[in-house]
Order: structure tokens, then C-alpha cells, then sequence
């Protein structure tokens, strides 16, 4: 079964966040997550509101979990953390 990675974000460092988008996007795409949504128009019907959100679609849960985990990702985690707060979750889909 396929996975969704959901986060929603509010970033407080524009620039050290942008390092970050720069070196998580190919550690997604390396372990076969592409992007659903990225920064788009969105309608907050409930819960707290944070104006970016980003959906990406993985071949599994594991696979997701395996990127959040890796080597690559955390390096770009690193420009995330300080710069944002973010909450982000994996969602097994019925695909």
C-alpha cells in the first residue's frame, strides 16, 4: 500500500528554510516519494492553521519513515529545524 507524507508548516527563517527545501526534495525523490501538493491554496477548516503545507506520495509507509530517517533527509532537516514549526505525519493510503 501506497503512503502519504503530510506536513504543515510555518516557517520563521525564509532563507535557512529554502536551503532546507533545496536538500529534501532529492532525498524524497530518492527513496520514490514525488509531490501531490506543495505551498498551494489551501481552506483550514479545523485545527491550527499553518500557511504551507506539502503532501508527497510514497510507495509505503516504510519507504517514507526510511526517508525521514536517512542520512540525506536529515541533513536538510537540520535548515528545517530553528527555521519552522512543523508538524509532519505518514498516512497509509488504500491504493
Amino acid at each position: 500500500m501506497g503512503a502519504l507524507w503530510i506536513a504543515h508548516v510555518t516557517v520563521t527563517d525564509a532563507e535557512a528554510y529554502g536551503k532546507y527545501a533545496e536538500l529534501a526534495g532529492p532525498a524524497i525523490a530518492k527513496h520514490g516519494g514525488t509531490f501531490v501538493a506543495r505551498g498551494g491554496r489551501f481552506v483550514q477548516l479545523e485545527g491550527k492553521e499553518r500557511p504551507r503545507n506539502v503532501v508527497a506520495r510514497f510507495p509505503s509507509v516504510e519507504a517514507a519513515v526510511d526517508c525521514y530517517n536517512s542520512p540525506e533527509y536529515q541533513a536538510a532537516l537540520d535548515h528545517a529545524r530553528g527555521a519552522s514549526e512543523r508538524e509532519l505525519m505518514v498516512v497509509e493510503t488504500n491504493e
